[in-house]
């Protein structure tokens, strides 16, 4: 790709001559045109292996372990009508159950 030396414009083939539609600048010459591009290497990143619970945490006695902290969200399961599902999952042994009140 050649530019116009007097506009800036890119050249474009007209009748074997290159020609500048912004200002008719004409020219028979033809140069070799190298792409280069350079890739930089990117920072490897890091993978974490731990769980991270986003969820919110309450007062719940864990039947399983005894535990006295448990995670909970609701799910609305049934007709909506009706209230929603909530579950429960023990801080300590991971221990999922549910509450329908």
């Amino acid at each position: 790709m050649m530019f116009c030396p007097k506009c800036g414009s890119i050249l474009m083939p007209n009748q074997g001559k290159l020609t500048c539609p912004r200002c008719n600048y004409k020219t028979t010459e033809k140069q070799d045109t190298v792409m280069r591009e350079k890739i930089e290497s990117q920072k490897a990143v890091d993978i974490i292996e731990k769980e991270i619970e986003t969820l919110p945490l309450t007062d719940a006695e864990c039947s399983k372990c005894g535990h006295k902290k448990a995670y909970f969200w609701e799910v609305q399961t049934r007709a909506a009508d009706e209230p929603a599902t909530k579950f429960f999952k023990c801080q300590k042994c991971k221990h999922i159950w549910r509450d329908y009140s």
